[in-house]
């Protein structure tokens, strides 16, 4: 009585199904990505790195440029190159401008590694989409799962209900004994207390949900199809290409070796010299806005550090030591593609045979509790027999559950190592 008591008051405080809002897979992934804050800075980095890109690129065919402006007055009056005599004023103006023509190559390996960094940037705005998609469809399927097992729930206890009237029965007809309808019984509290976990999780794998798509408060997930068991559209040596061409951990490692091998490139070039050329304008007056002396200037300038006190010498050892370690993550994950792209390739396949072998396992409980219901009605079984077939439908048609979505999780994981959406499932769209 006292389990029966806490289920209807569960089921009363909770909100009945369809007062939730409820979003598709696909509406689901398109507003998670925009929420995501591991996106988002992800997509900061981006803009960050094609800006810094693009400035790479000016600096290689633009010069510096800088304007200043004085006017000072004086106690005492002092001589003013703009009026060729004492003034007690003196304003001045200059624009000047400098071009490095050369500098051993750093302008353009600077430019370099900052193209390479892009491309690290845009592997990990591309890898983090992938991730999120991945959080957003686990937090999607937990919400269809849990509804599923509170469903599996409710069907156990309105069997168990069924079997302590039978038992009752046959315990009032003298065809058994007492403990038998106490054993149902005690299954009845089982799958009440069952009812009570799932509705729990259901309620908070919805809050989830509803906090992964932005609402502010629980929502709910639209069902999707059956799922298809459908061989992956490429095999398992394509795979291994795929990510090792396109997969954004591959692109990213890439990328950062080419942005190290660039980074020691530019520090040698400052063993050579520098060549700048230079140009100004200015203005000298006693009054704010000068106008009494303009000079231009134009001339070229050679800078050449022949000793900084072995700091150079440093700093090139850093960075060949950050070129080498650079080099050889690359090379280990390149190594590793093979066993990272086979776990979640052969992961997938061992889920969709799970989801095979569930399938047919639910169909063997159900046969096997409806024969154990029909022999403990005859008194050719013992209520022990009975509550073991349905323990075990139970527990198959929770694996059945499991199992169809790991099936689709295990997919989208494999996606998100090879960077790239297969064509039946639902792409992550940009904000």
């Amino acid at each position: 009585m006292l389990g029966t008591g806490l289920l209807a008051l569960t089921l009363a405080v909770t909100p009945p199904q369809d007062t939730l809002p409820v979003v598709t897979l696909e509406q689901a992934l398109e507003a998670a990505v925009g929420l995501d804050p591991n996106y988002v800075q992800a997509v900061g980095q981006l803009e960050t790195a094609e800006w810094g890109r693009r400035a790479a690129k000016l600096s290689l065919f633009t010069p510096t440029v800088t304007a200043t402006a004085n006017y000072a007055k004086f106690s005492t009056s002092q001589f003013n190159i703009g009026i060729g005599a004492a003034a007690a004023a003196s304003g001045s103006y200059a624009l000047t401008a400098s071009y490095t023509l050369f500098n051993g190559g750093t302008n353009w390996q600077t430019s370099r590694r900052l193209g390479e960094l892009l491309e690290v940037a845009q592997a990990g705005e591309l890898g983090q989409r992938f991730l999120t998609a991945l959080e957003t469809e686990r937090d999607y399927y937990d919400v269809l799962g849990a509804r599923e097992l509170l469903d599996v729930a409710r069907q156990r206890h309105t069997r168990a209900t069924a079997q302590l009237e039978l038992a009752r029965a046959r315990v009032t007809s003298g065809a058994t004994v007492q403990s038998d309808s106490l054993q149902i019984l005690l299954e009845v509290q089982r799958a009440e207390i069952e009812m009570l976990g799932r509705e729990a999780a259901l309620t908070v794998s919805r809050l989830q949900l509803g906090r992964r798509v932005g609402a502010g408060g629980p929502v709910d997930a639209a069902s999707l199809g059956e799922v298809v068991t459908d061989p992956l559209p490429l095999s398992l040596g394509e795979a291994v290409q795929l990510a090792v061409s396109q997969g954004p951990a591959w692109r990213s490692a890439r990328a950062n070796e080419r942005a190290a091998e660039a980074s020691l490139s530019a520090q040698r070039g400052s063993y050579l010299p520098t060549i700048s050329l230079t140009g100004g304008l200015s203005a000298f007056d006693q009054k704010f806005f000068p106008t009494a002396t303009t000079r231009r200037s134009i001339g070229v300038n050679l800078s050449w550090a022949l000793w900084d006190g072995g700091r150079r010498e440093v700093a090139v050892e850093q960075l060949s030591a950050a070129r080498n370690v650079a080099r050889a993550i690359r090379g280990d994950l390149e190594r590793a593609a093979r066993r990272d792209v086979t776990e979640a390739y052969t992961g997938n396949q061992v889920a969709a045979r799970t989801m095979v072998l569930a399938r047919s396992g639910v169909a063997v409980a159900t046969e096997v509790l409806r024969v154990q219901e029909a022999r403990y009605r005859a008194g050719a079984s013992t209520v022990l027999e009975l509550l073991d077939a349905q323990t075990q439908l139970v527990q198959a048609q929770a694996d059945l559950v499991q199992a169809r979505y790991q099936v689709r999780l295990t997919r989208t994981a494999l996606e998100a190592i090879l960077g790239h959406r297969f064509a039946s499932a639902p792409t992550p769209s940009q904000p």
